[in-house]
């Protein structure tokens, strides 16, 4: 488990006193299951209070992140993506795709692997807090790239970006849709072709939903809507 706010870490040790109370009335095998149910709430409450990550630590630690992706998640080279703003639950997942193999990039990998559980989060901590500065999209492009990404290509059946990323591009954290907003056009791009080749598959929880879509666009169509979530804000 990624996280458990307050609220939901005093609803285990709620749902354990009780549980307890019970062990402490019964015997046998009701006693037994009452304390094993009990013991497994205190482990994840303790649990949760270890992974959580920290803003504070995760600056520290993406010292060596910023020569790529900039002090502050803000990269200054197009293609290397920006971080900043992007949910912590969809970078801690990326990281542990490169940890896996999911994802295969020379650079990455190789930070990746030396992470820990704790480093994974509170660097996604970090840069979730950042603010993304957004670019601008290409004034001739601009039409067709609002257009896919609000509307989709319904002639082909491409699905509009809106739909999973939002209006704004900020993406849905509780569907592991990510932030797109202000992203590198040219990042964004080669990400597109790279799920459209089938050699990016780190899409496999959304049932494949980015290599089947990216498959339809033309060139012409994936540069539009590239540098139209570019100039999103």
């Amino acid at each position: 488990m990624y996280n458990l706010r307050p609220f939901q870490r005093r609803r285990l040790h709620t749902l354990r006193d009780p549980i307890l109370s019970l062990a402490g009335a019964c015997s046998g095998v009701v006693r037994a299951v009452a304390v094993i149910a009990a013991g497994w709430l205190c482990t994840q409450s303790g649990s949760a209070q270890e992974l959580v990550g920290s803003v504070a630590d995760g600056q520290a630690k993406s010292a060596v992140c910023a020569a790529c992706h900039g002090v502050d998640g803000n990269s200054i080279t197009a293609e290397w993506p920006s971080l900043a703003g992007q949910h912590a639950a969809y970078t801690v997942r990326q990281l542990r795709a490169y940890q896996t193999g999911e994802r295969d990039d020379v650079l990455m990998t190789n930070f990746a692997v030396e992470l820990s559980e704790q480093d994974m989060l509170d660097l996604a901590a970090y840069y979730e807090a950042q603010a993304i500065i957004p670019g601008g999209a290409d004034p001739e492009l601009v039409s067709l790239g609002e257009s896919i990404y609000r509307s989709g290509i319904v002639e082909r059946g491409v699905v509009a970006c809106i739909a999973c990323h939002g209006p704004s591009g900020r993406g849905n954290p509780l569907a592991a849709y990510p932030m797109l907003q202000g992203q590198h056009a040219t990042y964004t791009a080669n990400t597109l072709r790279a799920y459209s080749a089938g050699t990016r598959r780190s899409d496999a929880t959304s049932n494949q939903m980015m290599r089947t879509i990216t498959a339809l666009l033309l060139e012409d169509e994936l540069l539009a809507v590239s540098s139209y979530v570019q100039g999103l804000r």
